[in-house]
């Protein structure tokens, strides 16, 4: 889903023009992204979780060459689903017969 197919289903769902729910959503983003790049943490009761996540320096290498590369410290944005959403993942992939996220072994 893209967010132009989210838009058009919230506008249908809630019976307002394309270009205000367009609006509403991208304000919800945005808080969103605001509020971890001030440090804090968005909680959705039933949803999920966003918070910010610390990654240290760590040595890592090259792939292609074998060699040593030092990977630099960063901050990384995560997300932890909530139990309400992770159930109804889990029942319609039970469901559906097979999950579409599964690797192949």
């Amino acid at each position: 889903m893209t967010k132009a197919d989210l838009v058009a289903h919230v506008a249908t769902a809630v019976q307002l023009p394309k270009h205000q729910t367009d609006t509403v959503i991208t304000q919800c983003l945005q808080a969103i992204m605001e509020a971890l790049q001030a440090g804090e943490t968005v909680e959705l009761r039933g949803f999920g979780r966003f918070r910010r996540r610390y990654r240290r320096a760590r040595a890592g290498r090259n792939p292609r060459t074998g060699t040593p590369v030092q990977i630099p410290a960063k901050t990384l944005p995560t997300f932890s689903a909530g139990k309400a959403f992770q159930e109804l993942v889990h029942t319609s992939a039970a469901t559906a017969g097979h999950a579409d996220d599964v690797a192949e072994r």
